[in-house]
């Protein structure tokens, strides 16, 4: 897989509270929501917006590796542990509950628009991608937050319906109902699905 070109990405800036939209990406395992997720955020990323992403993990996780330095201070009962470099920051903190995307969104600083993967059953924004040879049930099919479908399939779900090529169109669909202004390039790189 190859990076995404930084030069793109604006520097961390924490800046006042403003609500920031957000959408989800969801589908079953195997559909290719997270290669769609890549795609969009470097498009829209590419365009000039800053995007963050969260992506849900019912299984739990575990961000570092165990013997490094935040995993053991994780480990001794930190409630939160965080590792800083001149490049990135990443945090772990202990929670009491599965948190909504709502919850989650509130979190990120200074973002134009937040993806995320996951999240099927909240009431929020969705885009389904539906690969019936991935999963011939759909994850979403009559959901009133759903508000397209990603397919090879072309369904008729009374929603929009996009290639799974057609990056650009998604991109600018996407733009369009959020009601997002791009401050760079509007025109599509044309990076396919």
């Amino acid at each position: 897989m190859s990076m995404t070109n930084r030069d793109n990405v604006k520097p961390f800036a924490i800046k006042p509270s403003r609500p920031v939209p957000y959408l989800s990406i969801v589908g079953f395992s195997g559909s290719g929501k997270t290669t769609l997720m890549e795609r969009l955020i470097g498009e829209l990323t590419r365009r000039g917006l800053r995007i963050g992403s969260i992506k849900h993990d019912v299984h739990g996780f575990e961000m570092d590796h165990p013997g490094k330095d935040s995993w053991r201070h994780k480990k001794a009962g930190a409630a939160v542990s965080m590792i800083a470099s001149p490049h990135q920051i990443g945090m772990v903190q202990e929670v009491d509950h599965d948190h909504g995307l709502e919850d989650l969104v509130a979190m990120l600083p200074d973002v134009d628009l937040v993806m995320a993967e996951g999240f099927k059953r909240g009431k929020h924004p969705k885009i389904e991608v539906y690969r019936p040879e991935a999963n011939p049930q759909p994850a979403c099919l009559g959901d009133p937050d759903l508000m397209a479908v990603v397919s090879d399939a072309a369904p008729k779900w009374g929603v929009p319906c996009f290639a799974l090529g057609d990056l650009c169109s998604l991109a600018d669909f996407i733009l369009n109902r959020i009601r997002l202004e791009v401050p760079g390039d509007t025109a599509c790189a044309g990076i396919s699905f």
